[in-house]
């Protein structure tokens, strides 16, 4: 049976795993351009920036979501019960207070980013504080210090730096290709813009199968976690009810960042019955589900 020793230790498994295949895919790329272009000195600057990227991700990656989701420190006299729900929590789940932030948005929602359980922190909405009653605040913030106590956080921000920097490799290739035209290189220019064409539909695909491979079951743990957490599966249910009411997606919203939210950002949460296909691609499980598993109705 899974437990909190075991999703720790596959988290960081998997973290490593991710950061490794990075690597390579920055090597193969970089060794295309050197065949491409007579120039083997490209493969020892791809090697040189995916580990120096891989550094950053372990490191900076949680800073990159807090910036990324406009998120600013949470003063305690200014938001005291937020405060003190996250102190009692932690306290009640074994761990260091993480860091609060806040991000002034009237869609209600959260998410937890960090490294380990002494470097993480926690951003909600303003939305999220307006909406909630105590007993479903306790039930997000139990969800989210779950997600810290399982080390999904790890596993998670890492994910921030991989799957941005693919979007960004994408839109690199199909910008480039779009301004090259016929020179002395026919072949090359044939080859970089065949790997413009390439790059361009096979990174954001494998962006999305990194971000549905890593999030759904992680909620539904997380879920029942912070259901245990606090004893009251009815306050996280409601909160999920509530925040899934919401239609409309967040001012300040990224792609790379979607994952890390007790609920998809971009809008739509509401909906009650979800097709075979769309189901597929979405980053969270539906609310339904979801709620239904935390009041044992599935």
């Amino acid at each position: 049976m899974s437990s909190l020793y075991s999703n720790k230790e596959n988290n960081i498994t998997k973290t490593w795993l991710l950061m490794v295949g990075f690597l390579c895919i920055i090597v193969v790329v970089g060794w295309f351009f050197g065949q491409v272009y007579g120039a083997p000195e490209i493969v020892y600057a791809a090697v040189i920036f995916s580990l120096v990227m891989n550094i950053g991700s372990y490191w900076y990656s949680d800073k990159l979501a807090l910036s990324l989701s406009g998120a600013r420190p949470a003063v305690r006299e200014e938001f005291f019960d937020l405060y003190t729900v996250t102190e009692n929590l932690s306290i009640t789940a074994g761990i260091p207070m993480p860091k609060i932030y806040v991000i002034t948005d009237d869609a209600p929602n959260a998410f937890a980013t960090g490294r380990n359980p002494e470097h993480a922190t926690i951003a909600v909405t303003t939305g999220l504080l307006h909406m909630l009653d105590r007993s479903e605040l306790e039930g997000v913030i139990a969800h989210e210090l779950s997600h810290i106590r399982n080390w999904d956080i790890l596993l998670s921000t890492v994910v921030v730096i991989i799957v941005g920097f693919l979007s960004l490799l994408s839109d690199f290739f199909l910008r480039t290709s779009r301004h090259i035209r016929g020179g002395d290189d026919n072949r090359g220019n044939a080859l970089f813009v065949i790997a413009g064409i390439v790059l361009a539909i096979l990174t954001p695909i494998a962006g999305l199968c990194i971000q549905l491979a890593i999030s759904r079951k992680r909620e539904f743990l997380a879920d029942a976690s912070g259901a245990l957490l606090t004893r009251y599966p009815e306050g996280l249910a409601g909160a999920l009810s509530k925040i899934s009411s919401y239609t409309q997606p967040m001012k300040r919203v990224h792609k790379a960042t979607a994952h890390l939210f007790i609920s998809s950002p971009l809008g739509g949460g509401h909906e009650k019955k979800i097709g075979f296909w769309r189901k597929l691609f979405l980053t969270h499980p539906p609310v339904s589900e979801r709620i239904g598993a935390l009041l044992g109705k599935n």
